[in-house]
């Protein structure tokens, strides 16, 4: 969300709520007014792109923030990948049920980070309980709920104490777990854009990095073999001799080994390297 002018950090309930509305508006125009915008901007031939609601009432498709860990909690990310693969309205409402879990994400840390109380963040909640989830918007599900309500008035105070007691439920359950709440959400996303982006990434080479090389006794085989095993025994920098209690790596382009030290890798970052390639081959394909 480069280029975007800093928003005033909400630190009291109205504020908080105010952010949330804010932010919520601007959603839903990109999920309902606005929705061929947002579709053309969901590219699936670009990166992972996540959709952001503004204080401001405004949305925007962009990229995920790079600091880690993010300023705030951060959306649904890949959306794009899933366009083309469902039917537009269900892309649409699987988006909005998305936002609406980061909405509350959003709205519960700003609670959490400047020190709600119970009793604060259960009036949070009512607040946003009041409106209508994204989700209920875009699908028309509250419209639904409205027009079948009208045909049980002879079970009206009964449903109306089940409301209530839900509700209670849920206020109680944002109330006392709101960081586990936010916890689920994010692994939610995880797996239910994960697999879109892991489906459209070809699969890396597996190759492994050796970490050390052969013993001499092993390599003394036989005569043959002898001049070959005395260079792999020999660091490609410095030309001192292997020893047992050294680190070395070995190039996977021209097979030479090397004191770990010598090249400053280190055991731990050896293991995230699928494939070494020494100073000199690195330097070697930078001149072609």
């Amino acid at each position: 969300m480069e280029g975007l002018p800093p928003h005033p950090v909400p630190r009291t309930v109205e504020e908080v709520f105010s952010d949330y509305r804010g932010r919520r508006v601007g959603l839903i125009k990109a999920l309902t007014t606005e929705v061929e915008k947002f579709y053309q901007q969901c590219d699936p031939e670009k990166e992972n792109l996540c959709l952001y609601g503004l204080p401001n009432e405004t949305w925007e498709v962009n990229l995920p923030v790079e600091e880690v860990p993010p300023e705030l909690p951060e959306p649904a990310l890949g959306i794009n990948f899933a366009r083309d693969g469902m039917q537009e309205k269900d892309w649409l409402s699987l988006v909005a049920v998305h936002s609406d879990s980061w909405l509350l994400a959003v709205a519960f840390y700003f609670g959490a980070r400047f020190g709600f109380g119970k009793s604060e963040r259960k009036r949070l909640f009512q607040m946003i309980n009041e409106l209508p989830t994204i989700f209920e918007v875009v699908t028309g599900v509250k419209q639904q709920r409205e027009m079948s309500g009208n045909h049980n008035n002879s079970n009206k105070s009964k449903s109306s104490g089940k409301m209530v007691r839900s509700k209670q439920f849920y206020v109680i359950a944002f109330s006392l777990f709101p960081a586990f709440i936010i916890t689920c959400i994010k692994l939610l996303t995880c797996c239910l854009f994960g697999c879109f982006k892991q489906s459209r990434q070809p699969e890396p080479q597996t190759k492994g990095v050796k970490v050390s090389p052969p013993s001499k006794e092993e390599d003394e085989s036989g005569d043959e073999d002898a001049e070959d095993d005395e260079q792999g025994a020999i660091c490609g920098a410095c030309g001192d001799n292997y020893a047992h209690d050294e680190f070395w790596i070995c190039c996977d382009v021209c097979e030479k080994w090397f004191h770990g030290k010598c090249v400053k890798i280190t055991p731990a970052k050896a293991e995230h390297i699928k494939q070494y390639k020494c100073p000199g081959c690195s330097n070697k394909r930078a001149r072609v």
